[in-house]
């Protein structure tokens, strides 16, 4: 699915499309509607991108139980655990 922002809704923002993405993707992050790694995958930045712009904003970043036990299998499934 698609989601097209009128160019009105651009244009009062005073951001470009690029900057007014990576804001709608923080903001769902910060909601923690979407986890950090698919919010950097969305935002086309590298996690540590990502996370350095958080930091420049002092957003903290929420990593859970269920985000710790995935990184804890992806490490296994490497065979880095």
């Amino acid at each position: 699915m698609s989601l097209v922002i009128p160019n009105e809704v651009i244009e009062a923002s005073g951001l470009s499309e690029e900057d007014l993405l990576l804001e709608i993707i923080i903001m769902l992050f910060q909601k923690k509607k979407i986890s950090i790694g698919k919010a950097s995958k969305l935002a086309a930045m590298p996690l540590l991108k990502f996370q350095h712009e958080l930091a420049v904003r002092q957003i903290p970043i929420h990593y859970d139980v269920e985000e710790f036990e995935a990184d804890l299998q992806t490490l296994r499934s490497a065979g880095r655990l």
